[in-house]
């Protein structure tokens, strides 16, 4: 009769199967591995993130640019001057002026530059902002149609315009602001929306639907802009997913 056990072929693919499960074992251990590193940095980002937030009364309200406060990250406020000098917009506009720090410091880009100008816009008039030859300070609110032709119009044919909105930070006004800015941008520049980890994104999660709720909602019917990741390439921004640049 035949043997039909096969003793020899047993032998050569027994050792195959045992090689490709250890294979696949390994494949396995690498991804999961990796998923937990992955899973475990983002737990460190944001730990220090609410770390940071929490502890704004020493950390980003307590940051000054030339004395002036700016209430920034000085991450964010690095990646902002490295898309000043990539994009070289001609009019920045700034929806929250506040104290002026940080309209100063994107004045002082522009003079490292010698070019560009800012547009910044406040409900309130604070005493000290500072003066400055680049900048044009704004009073009222920025979805106001009287401020929106204002700022409109101070803008010339041909010029590269970026906009920056760090006022109301409840959905409805960033959407409104969002609707109405971002036909000012040229293709190439940037909206930014700042604050969009509030409402747990991940700090301060009573706030309710807020920049980052808003933004979603805008990118939904809105195809001309794009979030840019790589500017938040130091693990850590205040504006995760708020890095909007216009692409068509």
């Amino acid at each position: 009769m035949e043997n039909t056990n096969h003793p020899g072929k047993a032998n050569t693919w027994r050792p195959s199967v045992i090689l490709l499960v250890a294979l696949y074992f390994l494949v396995g251990v690498g991804i999961g591995w990796r998923w937990n590193a992955s899973w475990a940095t983002q737990h460190v980002f944001d730990a220090f993130h609410q770390w940071y937030y929490e502890q704004g009364e020493t950390t980003w309200m307590n940051t000054y640019w030339l004395g002036i406060p700016a209430e920034k990250s000085p991450l964010d406020m690095w990646i902002y001057q490295e898309i000043i000098f990539d994009t070289k917009p001609d009019v920045l506009v700034e929806a929250g002026t506040f104290k002026g720090g940080s309209a100063f410091f994107f004045a002082s880009i522009f003079d490292l530059l010698k070019r560009g100008r800012v547009l910044t816009i406040d409900i309130h008039g604070y005493p000290g902002t500072p003066k400055d030859e680049r900048i044009t300070y704004l009073l009222g609110s920025s979805t106001s149609d009287a401020i929106f032709q204002a700022v409109k119009s101070s803008i010339h044919p041909g010029e590269k315009v970026m906009v920056v909105l760090d006022s109301d930070h409840h959905k409805a006004h960033v959407l409104n602001e969002l609707k109405l800015y971002s036909s000012l941008v040229t293709i190439g520049n940037y909206l930014v929306v700042e604050d969009t980890d509030i409402n747990g994104h991940p700090v301060y999660t009573s706030f309710g639907p807020g920049p980052m709720e808003a933004v979603l909602e805008f990118l939904k019917t809105n195809s001309n802009f794009e979030q840019d990741r790589t500017r938040e390439k130091f693990g850590v921004t205040m504006f995760p997913g708020g890095w909007l640049r216009r692409v068509r």
